[in-house]
């Protein structure tokens, strides 16, 4: 058979050329590219030779518009730059690999106005199901995904009504831990750094440390906010110059960070005003991202499993998406701390 690939500029080959360049059926053509089982051997290889000699390639865009969906996930993440996100998206890939999906990967950069263009763009591929990070995990355009019959899972964060299924880690709790341990290390002024309050891990990792503070009959103006922009290793360094600012004895001995970029940005600006860690300050970080341990002093961090929490979070949409009999559930997971040298034992603390 002679070589007929389309030329640039030439129309692209269809089923009807394939279908008359093998002399089978259309409908043949498509039992080949849809149910090769019920094709003979002979006839497939035929077809198929066809196809490589005309250059013919499937359009999948027709046939997810015919069959309602696509063989694709995606996956809306709260920051790309923030590695601990990265890591739970590799493990909802590796998921989405073994059941044969592909997997879209947006960004909202913490903008829920961004969030929502992303969901609409989904909504217009048909995707099979969304996984998100949200900003609110309240916000209304979520409830509407759902009532458009598309599967939707929270990932690193809960809804309290139940609507979804949902996958994190319980972010009150790794406040307390982070804090009960500067506790122990004899730290009686703490800085909380960490916003905007917008988002929620934000806000349950500050409730977390207040509830833990006044527990222990501390002061509430010894556990100090400091808000930041965004959750970066530059906002951590600008915290940093306001937390030397403090006045005295007013300053404190402490940071509890709510994430580890923070954490690693207040680092930074503290070994380069000369501040020794964590003689002068100890610091706390959240999600014990790769770099934690890698730092200059390595990080001491609240952890949270990541890409388990990818894995468990792509099951659960895709138990959504192919079972009836499906019921939602909220997976919490449990962090633990993990310490290192940057709350190294100071004299006077606790065993």
């Amino acid at each position: 058979m002679s070589q007929q690939h389309a030329r640039p500029g030439s129309r692209t080959p269809s089923v009807k050329d394939v279908a008359a360049a093998a002399d089978v059926s259309l409908g043949t053509v498509s039992n080949v590219l849809n149910r090769p089982e019920r094709v003979s051997p002979t006839t497939r290889e035929r077809v198929e030779r066809a196809m490589a000699d005309l250059g013919f390639v499937r359009n999948e865009s027709a046939r997810q518009l015919r069959a309602g969906t696509s063989r694709t996930l995606a996956y809306v993440m709260l920051d790309a730059t923030n590695p601990f996100f990265n890591d739970v998206a590799q493990g909802i890939e590796l998921a989405a690999e073994d059941a044969d999906l592909s997997l879209f990967i947006c960004n909202s950069n913490g903008r829920a106005a961004r969030e929502e263009a992303h969901l609409d763009r989904l909504l217009q591929q048909r995707v099979q199901g969304i996984l998100i990070t949200p900003v609110n995990a309240d916000a209304p355009h979520l409830d509407e995904i759902a009532r458009r019959g598309i599967p939707i899972v929270i990932v690193d964060r809960h809804r309290d009504s139940g609507a979804f299924c949902s996958v994190g880690v319980d972010d009150v709790l790794g406040g307390r831990i982070a804090v009960e341990h500067l506790i122990e290390q004899g730290h009686s002024r703490v800085a909380f750094v960490g916003g905007p309050d917008s988002i929620g891990q934000v806000r349950d990792r500050l409730e977390g440390a207040r509830r833990l503070w006044a527990e222990f009959g501390r002061n509430p103006e010894d556990l100090v906010w400091l808000p930041t922009d965004a959750l970066t290793v530059s906002e951590g360094r600008s915290a940093g110059e306001r937390l030397a600012g403090i006045a005295g004895r007013r300053r404190p001995t402490a940071a509890f960070c709510a994430n580890d970029l923070l954490a690693l940005g207040l680092l930074q600006q503290a070994v380069s005003a000369g501040a020794r860690v964590p003689e002068d300050l100890a610091i706390v970080g959240f999600d014990d991202i790769e770099f934690a341990a890698a730092a200059a002093v390595p990080l001491t961090s609240v952890r949270q499993p990541r890409q388990e929490l990818g894995r468990a979070a792509a099951k659960l949409l895709l138990d959504e998406a192919t079972n009836p009999q499906h019921r939602h559930e909220q997976a919490t997971f449990i962090p633990e701390l993990v310490a290192r040298a940057s709350t190294a034992n100071r004299p006077g603390a606790s065993a």
